[in-house]
């Protein structure tokens, strides 16, 4: 594989050499390079909005590693910072294989050919990649978009919402679950973005203007999926909704946890944090 076809890498994953990585030659030893593409690999399943645990479960099978080889060019040593590129290079009826390279900026360090074959979890036995999993495949090694945003009223998509706001807010931060629902909710603007299978993967929701003042709440993404743009994507749904209605302003309460995020998104915090449900919040604020 030579330098130049590292371009035609659409999926990159970024991270640095610890101490524990490197043998007494003080160079990465041989075996961690697969680990770091195994490490690669959850983080293309994040890129594809596919939650694996739950994904799989759906698809009735799991993918097993039939074979993995490894060519190394030069070596890594500690505190290096590598990229990790992956993409699907080939599928066959019950195979998936990566191509794969691990470089130090312009450095070529390791290629590899990961193969998987998808099988029954019970038998271990080979069965054919599901159709709508190799056209996600597919489709995200051409570009395209694996997430679909619906907005609507909550006789529309509130079920879906509360999937999504009952394992992050009441199973994963313990808020209760008759806090979690509220009489705002009919009167709102929801929003929910869904992966190929049609899972419900992050939401948020945009409550009724007052004085041209609108809020956004409920903002909730499925944990394995976070830091990869599908909140950003709900939120950018709701304040063009905003912004269409004629609102002059946007507001919104948020997790002391989450202010980087909205500020990335042009937020700006005002007045004294406070308490609700149980967790610190700062209001943020933005104009259309």
């Amino acid at each position: 594989m030579s330098t130049t076809a590292l371009q035609d890498f659409r999926f990159s994953h970024r991270l640095r050499v610890r101490w524990a990585e490197v043998d007494m030659q003080k160079i990465v030893f041989n075996a961690h390079y697969l680990m770091y593409f195994d490490i690669a690999i959850s983080d293309y399943w994040r890129e594809m909005a596919l939650p694996y645990e739950e994904a799989f479960a759906m698809l009735k099978g799991d993918l097993y590693v039939k074979k993995a080889s490894l060519e190394y060019h030069a070596s890594a040593r500690c505190d290096d910072q590598l990229d990790v590129a992956l993409k699907c290079a080939r599928m066959g009826t019950s195979s998936i294989t990566f191509a794969g390279a691990i470089r130090r900026g312009d450095e070529l360090l390791v290629t590899g050919e990961l193969i998987y074959v998808f099988a029954d979890p019970a038998t271990q036995k080979s069965k054919p990649v599901p159709d709508v999993l190799r056209h996600a495949f597919l489709d995200y090694e051409a570009g395209q978009s694996l997430v679909t945003l619906k907005t609507g009223s909550w006789e529309e998509l509130g079920a879906d919402a509360m999937k999504v706001r009952v394992e992050v807010f009441v199973d994963e931060q313990r808020i209760a679950l008759e806090l979690e629902q509220d009489a705002a909710d009919p009167l709102s603007l929801h929003a929910v973005a869904y992966n190929r299978l049609g899972q419900p993967i992050a939401t948020g929701r945009l409550l009724p203007s007052e004085d041209g003042h609108a809020k956004v709440g409920r903002m909730a993404v499925k944990r394995f999926l976070r830091g990869c743009g599908r909140g950003s994507e709900v939120l950018q749904a709701l304040t063009e909704a905003s912004a269409r209605r004629g609102d002059s302003q946007l507001l919104l309460h948020a997790q002391r946890t989450a202010e980087p995020f909205y500020a990335r998104q042009g937020f700006k915090a005002r007045g004294e944090v406070f308490e609700e449900a149980g967790l610190a919040h700062i209001e943020m604020v933005r104009a259309h």
